[in-house]
């Protein structure tokens, strides 16, 4: 079969989700920001610009808080989705005002490359299939069984452990065809350190990163270039953000997570998975919170953070930088809700503000 290009541009990415009629790939930004400072009121027109890039798992909400930030204020965010290894490495050379990572980086590493880091949203990692006729969230898979199929153990959908946890679905005795991140990624982390804790296989053989190497499979340049994949090829199965699997109108399968439930992926099983984040007692927000105790906790719930340098060479476009952020945390979390992100709770918002003061004045 001929397979399209999977690395998908971020403007077609911007179509896809129907957010180019809001502002396209070319969003907003802020004005006249401290770090403790309010964001623009309603009707105020600035003229900041500021570019960031990373993950491709933020990439749907951060388009949409871009547009609206200009609709109110003029200003404009350009964000480039090219991965979260992708962002760190440009936030760390200073071609971009801020940064985007699905893995959080540890105090000394923010400390060596003069970063601070805070969280922006929290989202979940789903597993996505190319079975016809399988209705979305019918599939039933284990971590142990995610972690077999992905080690190449288990290489047909009708493979009787597949089976045994699916008593009266149809499955077909296809190959399966795996499909991965080709480009350094956040979502990759989120996805192989759920494995990694579930599978002590999987651990010993492949363990966690934003790049690793695979057993087997085919990869794709960001979540787009995974939906595209799994969407082009017959038995395939990958990992991408919920948003793109809706958008895509992809079938998913279910989880079994760390209390033994089936849980679907929505915004209500990623609020209960992280509903066990003590947020206060991490440095830097180092923490990661996949595979997270409670009955109703999606298993790979990410947070997704961002990164900003302490000493710019433009002060003037950290500030701005920061009014955008204090805008979409404080203004733009409906817009979360509507993509199926979850909202960061007002306490973490206020240890975020907080964390502003100090680290980024």
């Amino acid at each position: 079969m001929k397979l399209q290009k999977a690395g998908l541009a971020t403007l077609s990415l911007a179509i896809v989700l129907g957010l180019a009629a809001c502002g396209g790939s070319e969003a907003p930004t802020a004005q006249q920001p401290a770090a403790d400072a309010s964001a623009p009121a309603a009707g105020d027109k600035v003229s900041a610009e500021v570019s960031g890039a990373g993950a491709s798992f933020i990439f749907p909400l951060v388009s949409k808080w871009s547009a609206d930030y200009n609709a109110a204020t003029g200003a404009k965010i350009n964000y480039q989705s090219i991965g979260s290894g992708g962002g760190i490495a440009q936030i760390k050379a200073g071609t971009v005002d801020f940064g985007s990572s699905d893995k959080p980086l540890s105090s000394e590493e923010l400390a060596q490359a003069g970063l601070a880091q805070f969280p922006s949203a929290i989202g979940g990692v789903v597993p996505v299939v190319n079975i016809e006729g399988l209705e979305p969230g019918k599939l039933r898979l284990t971590g142990t069984l995610l972690a077999d199929i992905f080690l190449g153990k288990i290489k047909t959908w009708n493979d009787p452990a597949i089976v045994a946890a699916n008593p009266g679905v149809t499955l077909p005795d296809g190959k399966i065809t795996l499909v991965h991140r080709s480009d350094g990624s956040g979502t990759t982390f989120n996805f192989t350190n759920y494995l990694s804790k579930v599978s002590a296989d999987w651990k010993g053989k492949v363990g966690e990163g934003t790049s690793v190497q695979w057993p087997d499979g085919v990869g794709g340049k960001g979540n787009e270039g995974v939906a595209s994949y799994v969407k082009q090829i017959k038995g395939a199965v990958g990992y991408v953000e919920l948003a793109y699997a809706l958008q895509n109108n992809m079938p998913y399968s279910s989880l079994q997570n760390a209390a033994g439930s089936w849980v679907q992926p929505n915004a209500e099983t990623f609020a209960a998975a992280a509903a066990s984040a003590d947020w206060a007692s991490a440095k830097d927000f180092d923490l990661v919170i996949t595979n997270a105790p409670g009955e109703q906790a999606w298993p790979i719930t990410a947070t997704n953070f961002m990164l900003m340098q302490k000493q710019p060479k433009d002060a003037k476009r950290n500030q701005d930088a920061l009014a955008f952020f204090k805008w979409a945390l404080e203004s733009g979390q409906e817009q979360a809700n509507e993509l199926h992100y979850v909202p960061l709770p007002a306490e973490l918002v206020t240890q975020i503000e907080a964390y502003w003061g100090t680290e980024l004045k």
